[in-house]
């Protein structure tokens, strides 16, 4: 790690702390050339995933737009901004952890209605008729009686 005051390239680690709830490591450092402290953040580096969408393009993941998409559904539901990012982190922890570098936006969808239904069934139920693009209401129906029918 080069030092930022006197350029040496010799430093040695004094204090590492988690940071971020693991996401990171925050280490204090002394270089050994100068003497002078300085801290670091080391993030692990991860693969970018790709999504392939219904049109066969393809895009970077994001977790925005899985988020703009969860917070959508569960608009007036009783389903905190923690939850949502909590959702969001398994997904992509179960993208990452996965082999595969490019993903269906079906199988996102699949993970995202598999995580709301165990948090709330009409956030569920809104999401579905967006993600399976409900054409009319008995759609709608079979997807309420399948949700019924697991309980």
């Amino acid at each position: 790690m080069k030092c930022p005051y006197c350029s040496c390239e010799e430093s040695k680690v004094i204090d590492s702390r988690s940071a971020d709830d693991g996401e990171r490591i925050r280490r204090r450092r002394e270089c050994l050339n100068c003497g002078k402290r300085f801290t670091t953040h080391e993030v692990i580096e991860t693969v970018p995933i790709m999504v392939v969408k219904r049109d066969r393009t393809r895009e970077l993941f994001s977790r925005e737009k899985l988020s703009q998409g969860l917070m959508r559904a569960c608009e007036k539901r009783p389903v905190s901004v923690e939850t949502i990012e909590g959702i969001i982190n398994k997904i992509e922890m179960r993208l990452q952890n996965s082999l595969e570098r490019e993903v269906t936006s079906q199988t996102i969808g699949e993970y995202a209605m598999e995580y709301l239904k165990e948090v709330d069934e009409v956030a569920y139920v809104r999401f579905a008729s967006v993600y399976r693009q409900f054409k009319d209401i008995n759609t709608f129906r079979e997807e309420l009686n399948k949700l019924l029918q697991s309980k």
